[in-house]
């Protein structure tokens, strides 16, 4: 499905995970599960997520953009462009969006204002519906 537009490409869908999906349900700290699966973005959007709960910005900063740039590597191998959607739906799909959306977040805890703008563009334009992920203060 599109979001409207004939000519925008079809979604891309990351490839399931179910050994480091499993890990991570059966409640495996997100650090082994990193370095067992260190392309895994939703280990990565975990580790950024607790360190953004206990005010670790800086950290925060790093374990997301790990998880995105792993996500974006993912995201090229599977045919995506720079553009178009990426759905929420998809759970392959959640942990570079997650992942994405605690950088934006963590770049606005130290001020980095453009990449939190470009973040949470790049949220909104894969997927209306990972909005959630963004704070709406």
């Amino acid at each position: 499905m599109t979001h409207g537009n004939l000519l925008e490409p079809d979604a891309t869908r990351l490839p399931e995970r179910p050994d480091a999906e499993a890990a991570m349900d059966a409640g495996t700290d997100p650090a082994e599960v990193a370095a067992e699966h260190p392309d895994f973005s939703e280990a990565w959007a975990a580790l950024a997520e607790r360190a953004l709960d206990g005010d670790e910005h800086v950290a925060a900063y790093a374990y997301a953009r790990t998880g995105y740039h792993r996500g974006l590597d993912q995201l090229r191998r599977s045919g995506w462009k720079g553009f178009g959607p990426v759905p929420w739906a998809h759970r392959p799909n959640q942990g570079f969006l997650r992942a994405t959306a605690a950088l934006a977040r963590a770049a606005g805890r130290i001020g980095e204002t453009d990449e939190y703008d470009r973040c949470a563009q790049l949220i909104v334009d894969s997927d209306p519906a990972a909005q959630h992920l963004l704070p709406t203060e």
